[in-house]
């Protein structure tokens, strides 16, 4: 089965790190875009940070630019999210989503359409 899994959310302190972690099954990974997204209580759904399958391109909301790094690892099927520098507003369950598609990285991260698989979601809590 087709299965995207997301991993290493936590409580932490502002100012701290995560590294969560997306374990992609059941397709083959290294054709499709990966995308994280987050959501928070009482907010829509945004795009936070992505990446091709190509490896080569990302983008990230300006939000984040310079506190998070996206990456991939095709041989384990992972994307992972580096996130330093933790803000209260970054609180929120984030999900990652697979997409087979020849739109730009940037197109994917703004908007939910034309994403295939998406996992369950992992919640991060910045407080302190």
């Amino acid at each position: 089965q087709v299965q995207l899994v997301e991993s290493g959310g936590a409580l932490v302190q502002p100012g701290g790190s995560l590294r969560l972690s997306c374990a992609a099954s059941g397709f083959i990974f290294d054709y499709y875009h990966i995308g994280w997204f987050r959501q928070a209580p009482g907010k829509e759904r945004e795009g936070v940070s992505c990446i091709s399958f190509s490896d080569g391109s990302t983008y990230s909301a300006d939000s984040i630019k310079g506190r998070f790094t996206i990456s991939r690892d095709n041989s384990k099927n992972t994307v992972y999210l580096h996130m330093n520098s933790l803000k209260p507003e970054d609180s929120a369950v984030y999900y990652c989503a697979a997409a087979a598609t020849w739109r730009t990285v940037q197109a994917m991260c703004v908007s939910e359409d034309e994403y295939d698989y998406w996992g369950q979601g992992t919640q991060v809590i910045v407080s302190s």
